[in-house]
């Protein structure tokens, strides 16, 4: 048995040494050996839980980082010895030592801290450790990834529970990282390993549906493919036509946030048409040449657009596509992109060799880090990073036509705040495309955004639930937590504001809620907890607010209307929440709902409304 594996550990490795002998130099072809032969070594004597010898694992690893994410000497080097420190006893000096500074970082960032002493929890931890590792480069992420794909490739030798929590990370952390990082092949990967080790019942089902539906729908598309090449030909223009249908996970996702079944699901395919351009500068020509001489061929769906050439995804990726139909009856998606566009969508940020490329993802990285340092403090690092890196993405515009990245379903609130935190901190209304809307409007791709701000208007604690990015979430709760804590409950029943005459009982938790002195629960409660009865010292602030609604009755009149809207709005500045008005007989009843900060403004409202011209009474409503 052993002479197999033996022979399998050869041929993995040579073909790690194959693939590096193309692109380094002969002596760090001696140094991935030595890393290689001191890896063996120490992990001679462990196994893996399927059985296999240990050493499979780092070879595996180090295979991922040199042949499908194309990194260099170092990172191989790395991955080939990314458990030895974490499992056997050699240290990070003998690694810093045999291989110098930069491979025992990047060894230092994947092994796990070994301390019982967590600042949050372990697995959190190790997160922040990794994205720390930015801040020098973010090869040592890459090579996290790598360790991370081959355990979800190998996931079924572990227990049930193990599955569970590796693949809970993998769809919770390192898929969104993978995403963010432009890794779209990674990605898809880590999300259907996941899925299929989360919910293996789903996971079987939806890939059996789509090997139906491809095998249904093979000469069709087969015949829509055939047709694009041969337009395409025609006009002179060389292009690689391909059909690709989205993963079990893509599809799931799209039918929990639809609530559609699988066969009522659109676009279960798309068609990709890559053409060759070697001048990056010209692809944006050449796909709108191919757009033109397809749609010259077939019909195209009205507004069935994304330019994203143009607009590309916060994660780098470029593509137009576009909707045609083909001659079955049915809209097809199409993708045109160059074969740089592909490249670049699988391998992301390691798809171009040149430092500046690097050195703008590594920015870009900073700013990202920079922000969640200064926020961690305050809990969620984990719901912050996931955000950040979310799964998809919008880009609106500022009216002067700069770009800003969101995360979809991301509101005109999270829009401010991204500009800056005092836009957000007193964003009045918004403008979308020109047209007047709350601050709490959804955003779509594309938008353009402007924010009214008015000095006078400070975040609500309903805005909480209308913002997903971790700048707005994070800014209102610091201002929230700043903000005078009540010192007490107060009685649902009665609501009582400031100025009233009020008493308190004192709960079984220590609490004290507030009621009205003849709030009837009070009065219940007085009878039979006598002693729970204590004095409540309860003043107006300046920044609180309370709900009210007055009815009026009075006599129909010009301009009565207008009258009392006067009384509240320009004479005590206070703004109107609802108003509604009834007329029978030039008899006139009106309620309205504003919020004040204490019952005696309450008592001058009523006073300046009974003295309008025609009115017979003014009272407050209770419930």
């Amino acid at each position: 048995m052993m002479n197999n594996y033996d022979k399998m550990i050869e041929e993995k490795v040579l073909k790690v040494f194959s693939e590096m002998e193309k692109r380094v130099s002969a002596e760090d072809m001696v140094r991935i050996r030595e890393a290689y032969e001191l890896a063996r070594i120490a992990h001679a004597d462990q196994k893996r839980k399927s059985g296999e010898p240990y050493i499979i694992h780092p070879i595996a690893v180090a295979n991922i980082v040199a042949e499908e994410l194309k990194l260099g000497a170092n990172p191989v080097i790395a991955a080939f010895l990314h458990d030895v420190v974490e499992d056997t006893a050699y240290t990070m000096d003998d690694i810093r030592q045999r291989f110098g500074d930069d491979v025992a970082f990047l060894v230092s960032v994947v092994t796990k801290k070994s301390t019982g002493q967590y600042e949050i929890s372990k697995q959190v931890d190790n997160y922040k450790q990794m994205l720390n590792s930015i801040h020098y480069d973010i090869r040592a992420l890459l090579v996290k990834l790598a360790d991370r794909m081959h355990n979800m490739r190998t996931l079924s030798s572990m227990r049930p529970d193990k599955q569970m929590k590796i693949a809970g990370e993998t769809d919770f952390f390192y898929a969104p990282l993978a995403n963010r990082l432009g890794l779209y092949n990674v990605k898809i990967e880590l999300e259907n390993l996941s899925f299929r080790y989360r919910c293996p019942h789903e996971y079987e089902y939806i890939s059996a549906l789509i090997d139906k539906d491809r095998e249904t729908r093979q000469e069709r598309l087969d015949a829509f493919i055939e047709k694009i090449r041969k337009v395409l030909d025609a006009d002179g223009i060389r292009v690689k036509v391909t059909a690709i249908y989205r993963a079990p996970y893509s599809i799931w996702r799209k039918m929990r946030k639809s609530g559609d079944d699988f066969n009522h699901i659109p676009f279960r395919h798309f068609v990709e048409v890559m053409f060759f351009c070697e001048d990056m500068k010209m692809e944006k020509d050449m796909a709108l040449r191919i757009y033109a001489s397809l749609t010259n061929a077939f019909k195209e769906k009205p507004c069935g657009i994304l330019n994203y050439i143009d607009s590309p995804k916060e994660n780098g990726y470029q593509s137009f596509h576009v909707q045609l139909l083909s001659d079955f009856g049915c809209w097809e998606e199409v993708h045109i992109s160059s074969e740089r566009m592909v490249r670049a969508s699988q391998l992301g940020v390691v798809a171009e060799r040149s430092e500046d490329n690097v050195r703008r993802w590594i920015e870009k990285f900073r700013t990202v880090l920079k922000d969640l340092e200064i926020h961690q403090k305050e809990g969620g690092f984990i719901e912050n990073v996931v955000t950040t890196f979310y799964n998809d993405d919008i880009m609106v515009f500022t009216p002067h036509g700069m770009s800003v990245n969101l995360p979809k379903r991301a509101t005109a609130l999270d829009f401010a705040f991204e500009i800056h935190s005092d836009i957000g901190e007193h964003a009045h209304y918004a403008r979308i495309n020109g047209q007047l809307a709350s601050v709490k409007t959804v955003l779509h791709r594309g938008d353009i955004v402007e924010i009214a701000t008015n000095p006078d208007i400070h975040p609500q604690q309903v805005w909480m639930e209308h913002v997903l990015t971790y700048k707005a979430k994070g800014f209102l709760k610091r201002y929230f937590a700043k903000q005078e804590k009540p010192a007490y409950h107060f009685c649902n029943h009665c609501r009582p504001i400031p100025g009233e005459e009020v008493v308190g009982f004192k709960e079984n938790d220590g609490s004290i809620t507030v009621h009205k002195r003849n709030c009837p629960v009070a009065i219940g409660l007085a009878s039979q907890q006598g002693d729970s009865i204590v004095s409540v010292d309860y003043h107006e602030s300046p920044t609180v607010l309370y709900p009210v609604a007055i009815q009026i009755l009075a006599v129909d009149r010009c301009h009565l209307l207008s009258d009392m809207i006067n009384s509240i709005t320009n004479e005590l500045n206070l703004s109107i929440v609802s108003l509604n008005t009834n007329t029978v007989d030039c008899i006139v009843n009106c309620t309205i709902t504003f919020s004040v900060h204490s019952f005696n403004e309450l008592q001058t409202i009523i006073e300046h409304v009974s003295a309008i011209d025609g009115v017979e009474e003014v009272k407050k409503i209770y419930d």
